[in-house]
């Protein structure tokens, strides 16, 4: 007993344990990737049990697959835990690694080790063929066999192809990715997937294989020829290229590859393309194809290419994977005596259904966004795509689904299948985009502007199929500029997005034009459209920026600088030595407000020039300030004098001195503001211009340009009271207007549909087209108050502006630091306020007051304010 108590005694006495953590390990912004080339860079989040505390130093060790430290940085004094560079000896191809790391806090406490994360590096030497299977319209198998004899080690698996692919190692798919490799500029760029398989191989003979398809590669994309689309890429037919490399516990390794040895024949999958969707014949499928024990006598011998391996790289993006699974809500029979399964969420991925069918029934599904005004079935929008699946049944119960296609949809229309045979329980829908982590939330005291924030994040859900996409649903879905552009910020608030735009933003360069002109579509499909428009071309400067402000590594603009400079200089070769840029044709301020017969002059048409000139100038600053933090002292000085004389040659042209612009719209004085067109004192005068146009016509009339920044500019001039107006209008046109309607997820025209619920009979209407969703950013940065104040919110500015008869928003994100959030309350004239300022990190709190804002200046911890407005 005396023992126990002096035991409990010493352990009283003794101080507690420090409370110092480090975790959220990333590689290169992603959690344990494969494929890692190059020296990449490591990221982490520490945390403390003390507020205002930050990391003083921190050490980081890399060890290789036998436990061994190839790497050790010491103790290095530093608070910076954003995209530390590797500085050790060249690490192997082929090879898995695992790190950790652990910090030291203000205090000098250490944190324990953090738990080792693991990172696989790509490949540096080709040994495989590619193979090519004759082009049909049935997907091709193609497997071959080899034997392991000896105990292994490690086994690293690496496929591209032409087209899309799924890999197989003894009959169990390898890995979770659909869609891949990818959709990219793939003369260029063309990826591999990296797979760890060591844990299915096994002793003795194994079976790799895999399934191709069209994908993007060998579908009609756009609305041309596809002849014409696939001219465009140096192959004309679908190929595989895979590389096992097995490392051996006895130190040896052996290189399983595609080559002449490879066989291939055909399976279920009858067809299937981005647009038409995908037939199945269950009779058809070879079951067990991918298994030891499976006869393959009769399968065809491939042919090998030299298609050569200079575009190859590494993935260095989320894979395409399946988030979640949503359950059919309602068996609907339409007025037509259509059966239709409703799912009560507009989404973008693939049906599944459990059924056991007859031989040789044939189930016809095809997918809608919306009801018509009837409450039929309303496929119109989808233009010439089929999207349709089909299942052809054996007797076998089956679980239907498709695996290299991807539709945008509410319902399902089932044909070929009778309503007393139709389960809900045995029909759902699966959600694929690409995998990118939740890092943002929003929540208000108004119903309908939560429901407007899930339709963002459905919208963000949907478009991010490996590429920021228009939409998802009909013959277009690709990668528009200035779609990308105007969400961006919006975007990296909800998921994290660094690896998702790095990616596609080296696609942006490599199809940008010889004279700079950025295409309005990337990857570019060839005589589909132009290149050099406002807006979506400085897609090139403004999501670079946008990506470094959110995240704090300058990688991206390293990686995008040449690029971004082009761009600015084709802009500035246009406008000549008056500064002007006033030529060529352009879409403008795209599908802003509109009026049919328009003889009073109600439609809201921008100048062009007008928002030429302040891109101009806006994109101009942007790379005289990517220039300063690479250290580019001549060129931040060049492109910054370059941007000041763009903004004279604006006002000097296009205002007048009473404040008014040549083009008087909603957008012109947005953008004139925001992009800071004009000096100080002529702000005020804009501001009043830009309130009397939205007071004139009560609702929003911008489009595409101007509707991601009318909020922002309205509460920079100090106009919360008239952007929470914009807000909150419930009737056409109006971010609400929709949700009133039952939308879930964001239309891409304001009128969409019309109050009595008829669709304009137009070939361009879409219901989930994420552009408008950009009113996102003001609701998380300005409403709600939560913003970065440096670059990856090293320094967080809160500073909230309520209004709008709300009683509560908050908002919080997962920042390169941690969670940041920002809460308030409004109970009759008592605001409280609610800060979490992350760990490593400083903020400016602006509490409101009856007199305006008060000022703290804090550390990380949790913080209270209240105050009286």
């Amino acid at each position: 007993m005396k023992k126990l108590l002096a035991i409990l005694l010493l352990a009283a006495a003794m101080p507690a344990a420090a409370k110092v953590d480090v975790a959220s390990l990333k590689v290169n912004h992603l959690s344990e990737p494969s494929g890692i080339t190059g020296a990449p860079t490591f990221s982490w989040i520490g945390s403390s049990d003390r507020s205002s505390d930050s990391q003083s130093a921190y050490e980081i060790k890399v060890y290789d697959i036998d436990g061994r430290a190839v790497w050790n940085t010491g103790k290095v004094l530093s608070d910076n835990s954003i995209a530390v560079r590797y500085d050790g000896a060249a690490l192997k191809p082929a090879t898995r690694y695992t790190w950790q790391v652990r910090i030291w806090d203000s205090a000098g406490r250490a944190s324990r080790w953090s738990a080792k994360q693991t990172f696989v590096t790509g490949l540096d030497t080709w040994k495989a063929q590619w193979i090519v299977p004759e082009m049909t319209e049935e997907s091709p198998l193609l497997r071959r066999d080899f034997t392991v004899k000896k105990p292994v080690k490690s086994a690293i698996a690496y496929f591209t192809a032409h087209g899309v692919y799924e890999p197989f190692l003894n009959g169990a798919k390898i890995g979770e990715a659909y869609m891949a490799p990818g959709y990219t500029s793939y003369d260029h760029h063309l990826m591999y997937q990296t797979y760890d398989i060591t844990a299915q191989l096994r002793r003795g003979v194994n079976v790799v294989g895999a399934e191709l398809a069209r994908g993007w590669y060998l579908s009609m994309m756009g609305w041309t020829d596809p002849a014409q689309y696939r001219s465009n890429f140096r192959q004309k037919e679908w190929a595989l290229l895979a590389q096992i490399v097995i490392t051996y516990k006895d130190g040896t390794q052996e290189v399983v590859a595609t080559d002449a040895d490879w066989r291939t024949s055909t399976g279920g999958v009858l067809h299937s393309a981005i647009y038409d969707g995908e037939t199945f014949d269950a009779a058809r499928e070879k079951a067990l194809w991918c298994t030891a024990g499976f006869d393959a006598t009769g399968w065809a011998a491939v042919s090998t290419a030299d298609y050569g391996y200079d575009n190859l790289v590494p993935q260095d993006n989320e894979q395409v994977k399946t988030e979640q699974t949503v359950a059919a809500k309602e068996l609907l029979v339409t007025p037509k005596g259509e059966l239709v399964i409703d799912f009560g969420q507009n989404l973008v991925g693939s049906e599944v259904i459990a059924f056991t069918g007859k031989p040789g029934q044939k189930i016809t599904v095809s997918h809608a966004e919306v009801l018509d005004e009837n409450g039929n079935f309303y496929t119109i929008n989808l233009r010439s795509a089929k999207a349709q699946s089909n299942y052809i049944c054996d007797r076998t119960p089956r679980r239907f689904t498709t695996r290299f296609t991807f539709y945008g949809f509410r319902y399902i229309k089932l044909e070929g299948i009778a309503k007393e045979e139709i389960n809900l329980d045995d029909i759902s829908a699966q959600v694929r985009f690409s995998d990118m982590e939740p890092t943002g939330s929003f929540v208000c005291s108004d119903p309908l502007v939560n429901q407007l924030q899930s339709n963002i994040q459905w919208g963000l859900r949907g478009n991010f199929v490996d590429v920021p996409t228009d939409c998802p649903q009909r013959d277009e879905r690709l990668g528009w500029t200035g779609d990308a552009e105007v969400f961006a910020r919006t975007a990296t608030f909800n998921r994290g997005s660094c690896a998702f735009y790095s990616k596609w933003l080296k696609d942006v360069a490599f199809d940008q034009l010889p004279d700079g002109q950025v295409t309005d579509i990337v990857p570019m499909v060839h005589g589909l459209v132009g290149a050099g428009h406002v807006g979506w071309a400085d897609a090139a400067t403004i999501i670079p920026w946008t990506i470094y402000m959110a995240y704090g590594d300058s990688q991206v603009l390293e990686n995008q600088y040449e690029s971004m400079k082009r761009w600015v200089d084709f802009m500035a070769g246009a406008a000549g030595d008056s500064y002007l840029w006033n030529t060529g044709w352009h879409y403008g301020d795209w599908l802003a407000f509109d009026v049919d017969n328009d003889v009073a002059g109600k439609s809201s048409v921008t100048y062009v020039p007008v928002l030429q000139q302040c891109h101009f100038a806006n994109s101009a600053s942007i790379v005289a300030n990517a220039a300063e933090v690479l250290g580019k002292a001549g060129d931040a000085a060049y492109y910054s004098n370059l941007a000041a004389k763009a903004r004279e040659a604006f006002c000097k042209t296009y205002v007048t001195a009473d404040g008014f612009l040549v083009s008087h719209t909603q957008t012109a004085y947005v953008v004139a503001l925001i992009y800071d067109m004009v000096p100080e004192d002529m702000r005020p005068l804009l501001a009043e211009k830009l309130k009397e146009r939205v007071e004139s016509y009560g609702h929003i009339t911008t489009g595409f340009l101007g509707t991601s920044h009318i909020s922002n500019a309205l509460t920079a001039c100090g106009m919360d009271d008239v952007a929470y107006k914009l807000l909150l209008h419930k009737g056409y046109p109006g971010w609400l207007y929709p949700v009133t309607m039952g939308a879930t997820t964001i239309w891409e025209r304001w009128n969409s549909m019309m109050p009595d619920r008829t669709i304009p009979d137009n070939g361009m209407n879409s219901f989930n087209h994420y552009s408008y969703g950009a009113i996102g950013d003001w609701l998380y940065r300005e409403a709600a108050g939560l913003k970065e104040a440096a670059p990856g919110f090293k320094k967080i500015c809160v500073k909230p502006h309520p209004g709008g008869g709300f009683n509560f928003m908050k908002a919080e994100e997962i920042t390169p630091f941690g969670k940041a959030s920002s809460y308030w309350t409004l109970t009759g004239n008592i605001f409280t306020l609610d800060v979490e300022i992350p760990f490593n990190t400083t903020a400016e709190i602006y509490v409101p007051t009856a007199g305006g804002y008060e000022r703290h200046e804090v550390g990380s911890g949790k913080h209270h304010f209240s105050s009286e407005i």
